[in-house]
């Protein structure tokens, strides 16, 4: 199902360095040579949001997209996603046919 993420970049990890990262192998297999994100979603949360999210005891979700654009850390992003059968991670859609 294809979907709709905006969200703020925590990390990244460029395709010449996904080996020294410690990645599930499934995933390692999905990124291959592409781009890892990680980002907070729903983008920046305010002050409020945080407060909010601490009371109520939900934390703010981070998911994780593979993509073959990249991102620098701190951008606010909208991405065309699809789910994958890893929980909490996307590929772009427009990545998709090479996975």
């Amino acid at each position: 199902m294809v979907e709709t993420i905006q969200g703020d970049v925590l990390h990244v990890i460029p395709p010449d360095e996904l080996d020294e990262h410690e990645l599930a192998p499934e995933l390692q297999e999905l990124a291959e040579s592409r781009y890892v994100l990680v980002l907070r979603k729903g983008g920046h949360p305010s002050i409020l949001d945080l407060v909010w999210a601490f009371i109520r005891r939900s934390p703010i979700e981070a998911v994780t997209v593979v993509s073959d654009q990249s991102a620098e850390e701190d951008d606010e992003v909208t991405l065309t996603v699809e789910e994958t059968d890893i929980t909490g991670v996307y590929v772009t859609a427009d990545s998709r046919g090479d996975a």
